[in-house]
């Protein structure tokens, strides 16, 4: 694990508890490398070559996550009600994190998740799937409820019964029994042409097919600035510490 991020407590728009990999780090590099952005230093990046595609073609598929960093969700992004800070979060992180030891993850394959290009585990993992479940429910207190309008915005996404109950219940759709440990690897691919599809596809096997296996060692807080602004990883911290 290198040094963590030392831009704490920060007074942020939004903040998400994500898995990252450790800054510096092959896992950290190459991905922030795929997406064109080092979320830790806030630097653009240059893209791994993807034969056949043009640069800005391949800028414009990997721009939605891009904006995010490298990272799997843990607890999606959130703002603070009024009578909490940064540093109130730190130590429900913290918390969390000292209730598990770092584990081995499975290893990863690039799959169609949806409709977008994803890194996920190539078998189920018990641990990954109930630490984040902890960070759901660990840190709801932390998250203000979600305005009218990003409910609407949300539900307009065709949710199923059960995922409208999970927004409401917890701020976003996608936790507890529908949650699936993912790194996004591009935006939407609706109406994407299947051949620039396969490229990025195949060109995802090559670029992350060759890094050793990641160990699941610490949880990341990431801030979002102001909104719409990048989101930046502000502190790596380790579990069990």
């Amino acid at each position: 694990m290198t040094e963590a991020v030392s831009r704490r407590c920060v007074a942020a728009h939004r903040y998400a508890a994500y898995f990252a990999p450790a800054t510096g780090s092959p896992w950290w590099e190459a991905g922030s490398h795929w997406l064109g952005r080092c979320a830790a230093r806030g630097q653009l990046l240059p893209q791994p070559a993807i034969e056949g595609m043009p640069p800005a073609r391949q800028q414009a598929l990997t721009a939605a996550p891009r904006r995010y960093g490298w990272h799997a969700t843990l607890k999606a992004p959130f703002a603070l009600p009024s009578h909490l800070d940064a540093r109130s979060l730190r130590s429900g992180i913290r918390h969390i994190c000292n209730a598990w030891e770092p584990f081995d993850m499975p290893a990863l394959a690039v799959v169609r998740l949806d409709d977008f290009l994803a890194l996920v585990p190539a078998a189920p993992s018990r641990a990954l799937n109930a630490l984040a479940s902890a960070c759901v429910t660990g840190l709801h207190a932390f998250a203000a409820p979600l305005p009218a309008a990003e409910l609407q915005r949300r539900r307009a996404a065709g949710l199923t019964p059960e995922e409208d109950a999970l927004l409401q219940r917890w701020g976003y759709p996608f936790v507890l029994d529908r949650f699936r440990f993912h790194f996004s690897l591009s935006g939407s691919l609706r109406g994407i042409d299947e051949t620039d599809v396969q490229a990025l596809h195949a060109a995802a096997q090559r670029h992350f097919g060759a890094l050793p296996a990641q160990r699941f060692d610490a949880i990341s807080l990431f801030a979002e600035p102001e909104p719409r602004a990048d989101f930046m990883c502000i502190e790596q911290m380790a579990l069990g510490a």
